[in-house]
């Protein structure tokens, strides 16, 4: 990988990684409150069964389109220099968004009472009744996360990633308030409230810059024959499917735990957030900010470098992810305890998540690389190849998912792990037959970065064990101080140790973190220093 592209791609990475950061710590706060607040009980099950298909939504149009189809065709006009024309296929594929979301939205209000049963199979009565108005209450913010996405799009295309970063930030300080301040008032319904106010901040703060952008540019119109919007077309198709594949098998395994025990819908969504936690800040943070890098090598022609970017980002993903997870399994408890055992969610409620949390620990890794691996096809403008792969997925994951629930006394957690099965697997195809296409993705170099990744984290992984039950012993882990102490005390340890692994190892990809936090405190420096030369004057 160049050096010149390594630095765009590790200043893209360290800006986007630290609004996720901000985000998803905003976010264990809002499950928090949802948990607090409400607990582990029919209502939140409810709650988050009602969420499954507008999020869908978005997966399907803004996901799948965004990535798979504005982005690679837009950076392509910019990289060619025809900003002009790069608007005039932007504006057409906004308009057409935009009147397929509201269609959307009306649509779904009206046939909320034939959508409820495909993500709450289980429920009936008022639990039913409940789900159809929180699922029409909710549709409406699909419409303002969908521009929000829009706008990411045109944003991330110029290498802009601040305010699409901060945007989600925005989305859960939304939601937390609707949970805290409202939801104690109107109950569960301050949380759809809350999202439908976050979700139009979200937009909110990114619209202004892309219309200071475009506003030369725009166009309100419909060229459905212009070659640009076909190539969109024709790519964003079989995308829609393909990069929702992950959200399906979610909605899948809700709507199975639906039949089972109250509350499982929310261990569930629980465990999925914590998982979530290192995919998104690290996975997602590395794949948003490597794309418009692979669109444009490819726009140019240099393959070989994009095989090295591609690759490159994967090695970094595996060098995050694998420790991640282990640290995940051995402190699974200790986390779900200190983040949401308060107020309605109880001991038995911690148990219930941490066990559903360590069958999802084995599908982080695969679905941090999917992350990659999906940013590289769509680069290729190859859109079919995932799809083929996510249909086999989808059909993997709800086959298991029957046989754990038959043939174990797993509940949940059997869900989890056949949502970790089918990831890895579809991780595993994915690299496969990206590597035929591209020749040296797969190399000895990501082995070594795997294998040596592994045996740091297993040390790693002994540390945390030891560290965690000394501090359980020693501190008062009955309180929140104490808890926090434990959790922090043993991730402290954790990176210690796996970093000093690496660097015994010889890692390249240490090097690469060491520079994204070095960059951010030369930010910070710069910022300081900038700010004291100006009070001076």
């Amino acid at each position: 990988m160049g050096t010149e592209n390594r630095e765009q791609v590790a200043r893209a990475a360290t800006i986007v990684m630290s609004a996720i950061l901000v985000s998803r710590i905003l976010g264990f706060l809002r499950e928090r409150a949802v948990a607090e607040v409400f607990g582990r009980t029919a209502v939140t099950d409810v709650f988050f069964a009602a969420f499954a298909l507008p999020d869908l939504m978005y997966q399907l149009l803004v996901g799948g389109a965004l990535s798979s189809a504005f982005i690679p065709v837009f950076t392509q006009y910019l990289a060619q220099e025809d900003e002009k024309e790069a608007w005039y296929v932007a504006s057409i594929f906004l308009n057409i968004i935009v009147l397929a979301l509201l269609l959307i939205m009306v649509l779904g209000v009206i046939f909320t009472p034939s959508l409820a049963p495909l993500v709450g199979i289980g429920f009936s009565g008022e639990q039913k009744e409940l789900l159809v108005l929180l699922m029409r209450v909710t549709f409406p913010a699909v419409f303002f996360t969908a521009l929000a996405g829009l706008s990411m799009g045109v944003l991330n295309s110029y290498q802009r990633f601040t305010l699409p970063a901060i945007g989600p930030i925005i989305y859960n300080l939304g939601q937390i308030l609707g949970a805290y301040v409202l939801g104690p008032i109107v109950g569960i319904m301050g949380m759809a409230i809350g999202t439908i106010f976050g979700s139009m901040g979200n937009f909110a703060i990114q619209f202004p810059e892309v219309f200071r952008r475009g506003k030369k540019y725009y166009r309100p119109t419909v060229d459905l024959k212009h070659p640009g919007i076909r190539r969109m077309g024709q790519l964003m198709l079989p995308a829609i499917i393909g990069l929702s594949i992950a959200q399906i098998n979610i909605i899948v395994s809700q709507n199975l735990a639906s039949t089972l025990e109250t509350g499982s819908i929310v261990a569930l969504r629980l465990a999925n957030r914590l998982m979530n936690f290192p995919l998104g800040i690290f996975a997602m943070g590395i794949s948003t900010a490597i794309f418009p890098t692979l669109s444009r090598l490819i726009a140019k022609g240099e393959k070989s470098e994009f095989t090295r970017t591609l690759s490159f980002g994967l090695r970094v993903v595996f060098f995050i992810t694998i420790p991640s997870a282990v640290g995940l399994a051995f402190l699974r408890v200790p986390i779900v305890r200190l983040l949401f055992e308060s107020g309605e969610f109880t001991a038995v409620d911690t148990l219930a998540t941490a066990h559903a949390l360590l069958f999802y620990v084995p599908g982080l890794v695969a679905q941090a690389a999917i992350q990659v691996t999906t940013r590289g096809y769509y680069s290729l403008q190859d859109t079919v190849t995932p799809v083929k792969i996510g249909f086999v997925t989808v059909v993997l994951n709800f086959l298991l998912s029957i046989i754990f629930l038959r043939t174990t006394s797993l509940g949940a957690g059997g869900l989890a792990l056949a949502f970790s099965i089918s990831s890895l697997f579809n991780v595993v195809l994915a690299m496969s037959i990206l590597g035929k296409k591209l020749g040296d993705l797969i190399n000895l170099q990501l082995f070594k970065s795997i294998t040596k990744a592994t045996i740091s984290s297993l040390f790693m992984g002994v540390a945390v064990f030891f560290s965690s039950s000394f501090l359980n012993v020693i501190l008062p882990t009955d309180r929140k101080l104490g808890q926090l102490g434990q959790t922090f005390g043993a991730i402290v340890i954790a990176i210690l140790v796996y970093f000093a692994m690496s660097a015994i190892l010889k890692m390249d990809e240490v090097g690469f973190v060491f520079n994204l936090i070095k960059e951010k405190l030369n930010k910070k420096a710069k910022k300081a220093n900038e700010e004291s030369h100006l009070k001076e004057q």
